[in-house]
């Protein structure tokens, strides 16, 4: 028995995804496995499996480096949290003018 990553993609630009793993004896059955189990219901038009043990991994270590780039995936938490704090002042501002 081997265990396969089964990932699916739908036609167009959208990227193949993760959906999950199965256990099958061979590939030919690894592929209904995995057409019954995760393709039931037009979730993606395209198929692939690969064995787990085919997986590359790399170490934590390896991807460290890059951990400390927050810039580059900004969710505009910051900005957000920064207009917040303008605002706020803004407003403390106007109310000691007022009095």
């Amino acid at each position: 028995m081997a265990i396969y990553e089964v990932f699916l993609k739908k036609d167009g630009r959208d990227e193949f995804r993760h959906a999950g793993a199965l256990d099958a004896a061979n590939d030919e059955l690894a592929f209904v496995m995995a057409r019954e189990s995760y393709a039931r219901r037009a979730e993606g038009d395209r198929l692939w499996l690969v064995e787990r043990s085919n997986v590359l991994v790399a170490d934590a270590e390896f991807v460290a480096p890059n951990a400390d780039k927050p810039h580059r995936h900004h969710d505009g938490a910051a900005v957000a949290a920064r207009r917040k704090s303008i605002r706020e002042q803004a407003d403390i501002a106007d109310d000691s003018e007022s009095q």
